[in-house]
């Protein structure tokens, strides 16, 4: 029979602590994975500029979008604080740093808007984080390559397992739910379903931690 030293870990705390370094990993490498999520189409290369300026400040971005035209760009930047929104001066906070290194990065050609927001009650997805601590919650979720001839789901969240993104979603030919793992870089756009009496209750609670 073999012993555990005195300060040697025990395998039940060894198994554990091998288990959240494999989530974190995951996490990790699908967030690395999705940048089309974060950042989708003519504003990906705007995220290696602002994700570091955004969490810097101490919030996290959730997306960014370039919309309009040649004529006028808008670029839109949704972020959120530590209780899942923004107050004005959070927003006019970010806003003012961008725009000062926008200014002299100058990556932009021509006129063009900032606009920065909070996520609000139909909340994008777009990190694994996200479909971690909205379990529960409803949800749509659209795939650029089809699944069983199928690219549009609805369903609860049920959290990111093994660098999927999951969904329990009600099937023909099933009677009841099914739990199907999308992988990030099939998922084209996925948010929640709004239901405002429940994610106002959610913030209210979190800002009463």
């Amino acid at each position: 029979m073999s012993e555990t030293g005195a300060g040697a870990p025990a395998p039940e705390a060894e198994a554990e602590a091998e288990a959240n370094a494999k989530t974190e990993a995951d996490v990790t490498a699908a967030s690395a994975m999705a940048p089309h999520l974060m950042a989708p189409g003519p504003a990906r290369p705007f995220l290696a500029l602002l994700k570091p300026l955004v969490e810097g400040l101490g919030f996290q971005l959730l997306r960014i979008r370039m919309t309009g035209d040649d004529g006028k760009m808008v670029l839109q930047v949704m972020a959120e604080n530590d209780d899942f929104g923004l107050t004005i001066e959070q927003c006019e906070t970010i806003s003012h740093t961008i725009s000062d290194v926008l200014d002299v990065e100058n990556p932009i050609a021509g006129a063009y808007a900032l606009e920065v927001s909070s996520p609000g009650v139909a909340r994008p997805l777009t990190r694994p984080e996200d479909f971690e601590h909205w379990v529960g919650y409803e949800a749509k979720l659209a795939v650029q390559q089809p699944i069983d001839g199928q690219k549009r789901f609805r369903g609860a969240v049920e959290g990111f397992v093994d660098g999927e993104a999951r969904l329990q979603v009600q099937l023909e030919g099933y009677d009841g739910p099914q739990i199907l793992g999308f992988a990030l870089d099939n998922v084209s756009e996925a948010r929640l379903v709004p239901d405002e009496t429940e994610l106002k209750a959610s913030l209210r609670a979190a800002k009463g931690k």
